[in-house]
Formats: C-alpha cells, structure tokens, sequence
C-alpha cells in the first residue's frame, strides 16, 4: 500500500481542523490559536509505535519549551500507524506513561482524535463519536495554562461536551458526509 502523501494529510487535517473543530464550535479555544499560527501540525512518517513514541517524545519536549505566542498547541498526526482504533486506544496509556516520564504530568496533556474513535457504551454510528473523529489518527498536544485560560474566558466550559453533542445530532451523519465526503464512516472505509 502506497503511504499516503503528507501533504494530503496536512491539508485534510487543516480542513477538519477549520470546517468542523472550528466551523462547529466544537472547541471555542480553537480560533484564536489557528488565526495567531500558534497550531503546530507535525505528520509522521512513522511506522511503528515505537518510532511514534520517540517522535511524541520529542513533540512534547518542544511544546514544553517553546514560546507559546509560537506554538501553543501541537497536533501530530500519524497516518501510518495506529489506524485500528483499539491499538490507537492501547497507545494512549503509552502516550501518558511519556508525559508522566518527562514530568510534564500538570503542564501539557494529550487530547486523542481518531477516523474510527469510539466512545465505550455506543455505537459505530453514534453521531456523538464525531466529537473526537478526525481525518487520520492524531494526538493533540496541549498546554495546561492554555486550557486553565481558555476555561476563565468561556463562561460555562464544562457545558461544551453537551453542546457539542447537541450540535452534532442536528447536523446528523448526513450534515457530516456532506461536510467531508472522503472522511470515513461507518458505513465507509
């Protein structure tokens, strides 16, 4: 199988990032950062989880370091790896045994995003999944004072997930496909 162009990746990760996190309000925090260029958008070429590790390693040091009117988000995309969603979901306690290690447990945390993400209890084709589905595998690297901001400056933070649910069963799979033709569904690969 040919690996997929990264360009490509980029593009449709950028797309997903504008017309649904942004587009849908599904993240109110998400705006600014994009418009200010603080969006990091790394994609690997890794094939292996171990090789992601290092990388997400690594992307974790930077965000932790760097100035964040930079960067002060991180998203890195894997399109290679982890495409079955219960290896992705295994990976994520791997993910936070790294953030633990580097001791930036407090500082940064990591948000996961999937084509195929599924929240335990529902269905395939529950429309709530579309919450935290994106184009190619990811993890989202966060900066804890980021979201401690974000949370002071929106007032009822703690209703997004509701909201958010809400939004997405009045768009409905189909407001969804219409959105994203090529993005899969239950219904397509």
């Amino acid at each position: 199988m040919t690996p997929p162009d990264p360009e490509l990746v980029r593009t449709q990760t950028l797309d997903w990032l504008d017309q649904a996190v942004i587009g849908l309000n599904l993240c109110p925090f998400a705006k600014s950062v994009r418009v200010k260029g603080q969006v990091r958008t790394v994609i690997s070429d890794a094939t292996d989880t171990d090789t992601l590790l290092t990388e997400l390693l690594a992307e974790l040091q930077h965000l932790a370091t760097v100035d964040p009117e930079q960067t002060d988000t991180t998203l890195l995309v894997h399109p290679r790896v982890l495409s079955d969603f219960l290896d992705f979901n295994d990976f994520l306690d791997v993910a936070d045994m790294a953030l633990r290690q580097l001791g930036l447990e407090g500082t940064l945390q990591i948000a996961s995003f999937h084509p195929r993400f599924q929240f335990a209890g529902t269905d395939a084709d529950d429309i709530t999944n579309y919450t935290n589905r994106s184009p190619w595998p990811m993890l989202h690297l966060i900066r804890e004072s980021s979201i401690d901001r974000a949370v002071a400056a929106f007032p009822e933070a703690e209703a997004i997930y509701e909201r958010n649910i809400e939004t997405l069963e009045r768009l409905g799979l189909d407001g969804w496909r219409q959105l994203f033709p090529d993005f899969p569904t239950p219904d397509k690969p």
